[in-house]
């Protein structure tokens, strides 16, 4: 992953890195998914490998975690392993003000809802453009369902005023599975003025495993921005 000449690849490196430096050594780390992210595992390694930081454990949130964490050498453990998870890093698709977050563009939001909540503390990263004043104004949100659920469940979050859609693959013929097997619908909401009581209402429909409303999870935002040209990390 190289980001030599390219402000935007440049700064997302930057703020994983910063992420990456609040990890202390023998915790066990939740290991989120998505670009942003991946430069935090790659730090993570570069710390290990340099010897600044002893004795880590990674919980993976999905395949791209796995990977990432064996090819940086991060030891993986599971959760019937481990009694806490010490500090999580993820991204985020949208942030509010409240730190509530959209997440789910990777499809990935149901294994990451599980670590990001076990954490003590959970770091969010994310660029600039990923902060909204409203969740649900830029990006659609993700609810993961059971294969058999789609119809009814997209019927029940159409009542609720959403646009759902089932999302499609891309290189791949038919729609996206998730790391679990089950199937992504998108869902437009004109508005999300209480995402605490949508995110519960959601996941009350039958067949829908988890959606991608983090309310309440998220301690520390990171973001990186570019400022005449450079990339810049700052905390929300």
């Amino acid at each position: 992953m190289s980001a030599e000449n390219d402000p935007v690849k440049l700064m997302k490196q930057q703020v994983g890195v910063a992420a990456a430096a609040r990890v202390q050594s023998g915790s066990i780390v939740g290991l989120g998914t998505g670009s942003t992210t991946a430069y935090a595992i790659q730090a993570l390694g570069d710390r290990l490998k340099s010897g600044d930081l002893k004795d880590i454990k990674g919980v993976p949130t999905s395949f791209q975690a796995i990977v990432l964490a064996r090819q940086y050498g991060i030891p993986l453990v599971t959760l019937d392993e481990i009694g806490s998870i010490d500090l999580a890093i993820d991204g985020a698709d949208e942030v509010d003000p409240q730190k509530n977050l959209i997440k789910g563009g990777g499809a990935a939001h149901t294994q990451e809802k599980i670590v990001d909540s076990l954490a003590a503390q959970f770091i969010v990263v994310v660029d600039g453009g990923k902060l909204v004043d409203r969740l649900g104004s830029t990006f659609l949100l993700p609810v993961e369902v059971i294969p058999m659920a789609v119809t009814p469940a997209m019927r029940a979050i159409a009542k609720l005023g959403g646009k759902p859609e089932l999302r499609m693959g891309i290189k791949k013929a038919g729609p996206v599975v998730t790391d679990q097997g089950n199937l992504v619908i998108d869902v437009k909401f004109d508005r999300i003025d209480n995402p605490a009581e949508l995110e519960k209402t959601l996941n009350n429909i039958p067949g829908v495993l988890e959606n991608g409303l983090f309310v309440g999870v998220a301690d520390v935002v990171l973001i990186g921005e570019i400022v005449d040209g450079k990339p810049i990390v700052r905390e929300m």
